[in-house]
């Protein structure tokens, strides 16, 4: 299926969506540390975070360790600075999604290591800043998912 890798998330909730729409899509979650909260039983039941039994999560703590197994051949960012539409590009089961910080986005140097090809955007209204996290994650995941006919693996 599809891959979502969420650089060093800050509010629980969104994080919580992320999950569900793992679960409910079949997408892998991939979580790259610092997280802005704790995975513990209590503090995830507390912040919905309830979905982790339904969903394939896995943590890792830098992005380099995140590429070694993942690789960055078909790993797309998505980006209020990239140029071309999520609309207009191909996607293919496997295809990687990187969204970052809900405060911070990505860091300069992540961005240094992606090509404009590789830098997605969703369209807005000009002048608006972004869309929620978990609800950017879901028009990408669901849009990957409509070009492969809603095949799951």
């Amino acid at each position: 299926m599809f891959h979502i890798v969420l650089f060093a998330p800050q509010i629980p909730p969104n994080t919580g969506n992320i999950i569900r729409l793992s679960a409910n899509t079949g997408a892998q979650l991939h979580l790259i540390e610092p997280l802005g909260f704790r995975l513990d039983e209590k503090s995830c039941r507390r912040a919905g975070l309830d979905y982790g039994s339904l969903a394939k999560v896995q943590i890792h703590k830098n992005l380099d360790e995140y590429v070694e197994i993942g690789g960055l051949d078909r790993l797309f960012v998505i980006t209020s600075h990239g140029k071309k539409s999520l609309f207009d590009q191909k996607f293919t089961t496997g295809d990687a999604f990187l969204f970052g910080s809900e405060t911070a986005g990505l860091p300069k140097q992540v961005h240094a290591r992606f090509t404009a090809e590789r830098k997605l955007r969703l369209p807005m209204i000009e002048g608006n800043r972004s869309l929620n996290l978990s609800n950017a994650a879901s028009i990408v995941v669901y849009e990957a998912w409509r070009q492969i006919e809603f095949i799951t693996i």
